[in-house]
């Protein structure tokens, strides 16, 4: 019979292979770990607008919703995407309700204002920010997580 030297060992080995086989989000998952992101919308383009939103999707399915804080932070041409005419308001107003954040530059806003005479009416749940690129560096100085799509 075979006699093991370090029953410890296995143990912690043993242990840490459960782990891995559950995958790190569960893990981090059980040690209370909250998850932020902040998503950088800086484009025109739609189909930006699109992943960015679907981005914001993707993780609130991987993670719980407990465990993740996303802002969706739009600036210059990107706060086309948060116009409450805009082809993503209902998206946009879905996501803020289940918990995302969306802010607008401020900075962007008021030159929009100037240029049309008349402000940008925005979707539901849209904040508005005195700068966007503020509030980015703000959120990653408070460990989010940066993603531009």
């Amino acid at each position: 019979m075979t006699r093991t030297r370090h029953p410890a060992a296995w143990r912690i080995v043993l242990a840490a292979l459960a782990v891995m086989a559950c995958g790190p989000h569960a893990a981090l998952a059980e040690q209370g770990a909250i998850h932020r992101m902040v998503i950088q919308v800086s484009s025109a383009d739609p189909a930006s607008h699109r992943i960015a939103l679907n981005n914001a999707v993707n993780l609130r399915q991987a993670l719980a919703p407990d465990a993740l804080e996303i802002e969706i932070v739009a600036y210059g041409p990107g706060v086309a995407m948060l116009a409450a005419e805009g082809p993503e308001s209902l998206r946009i107003a879905e996501l803020a309700g289940e918990g995302v954040a969306f802010s607008a530059c401020g900075n962007t806003l008021a030159a929009i204002e100037a240029e049309r005479g008349e402000k940008l009416p925005l979707a539901a749940g849209v904040n508005v920010v005195p700068a966007g690129v503020l509030r980015i560096m703000e959120l990653q100085e408070q460990g989010y997580t940066y993603l531009r799509p």
